[in-house]
């Protein structure tokens, strides 16, 4: 998979609490680029490109180009600390890697078929067990999701990762079993539960008449 992002970065002197203050005052959000065999490198990015590279959901732990002055390097973002009541980006921290270079990522999995199941369709639900699955896979590889078809399963079925399509070049890291990703649950596991939550409110309704 190429990247279909680009963000252009600049290197920021100041480091430290001071200069990543002046780079938010700037319009920037401050971050740290490290991997490989370089050193890490304190960088500013533009607020506005990471806002949309966040926006289209396809930014973190995908592979990203970021281009100083000309000179690109791939990299694949790490971790985004966000702002805990605007949510604003604070700053990232993006891994140097090399386009055949084996990394770890969680890769959502999207669920087709829900509205044509069986089991669905007969009052069961649809139970999403992962939402995202970790792959081993070459950076320049990530698929941006998985598909998971689950148009067949009736009620007490399930999708394992077996039956899901996988990069030919990317392997799930859990490999000692296989793994469920979705089941269909019916409606009674549904309503013993709910049963279940209604009598312990009664009974705690109960317990403050009492007192």
């Amino acid at each position: 998979m190429a990247s279909s992002i680009t963000l252009k970065v600049e290197l920021r002197e100041r480091t430290g609490k001071g200069g990543a203050r002046e780079a938010r005052r700037n319009d920037q959000v401050p971050a740290v680029l490290y991997g490989g065999s370089e050193a890490p490198v304190a960088i500013n990015l533009d607020r506005i490109e990471i806002l949309k590279a966040l926006n289209s959901g396809k930014f973190l732990s995908n592979l990203v180009v970021i281009d100083f002055k000309g000179k690109k390097q791939f990299v694949i973002p790490q971790d985004v600390q966000f702002h805990p009541v605007s949510e604003i980006a604070l700053h990232v921290d993006l891994y140097r890697v090399k386009e055949n270079q084996l990394v770890k990522v969680e890769v959502p999995v999207h669920f087709t078929g829900d509205d044509v199941a069986p089991g669905i369709k007969r009052g069961g639900s649809l139970n999403i067990v992962r939402h995202e699955v970790e792959l081993e896979v070459p950076a320049g590889s990530i698929p941006e999701f998985l598909t998971a078809d689950v148009s067949e399963l009736d009620i007490g079925d399930n999708i394992k990762i077996s039956q899901i399509e996988v990069p030919e070049n990317a392997t799930p890291t859990i490999t000692d079993r296989d793994f469920t990703i979705a089941t269909i649950v019916g409606r009674t596991a549904s309503a013993k539960a709910d049963d279940a939550e209604d009598d312990e409110a009664e009974a705690e309704d109960g317990d403050e008449a009492e007192a």
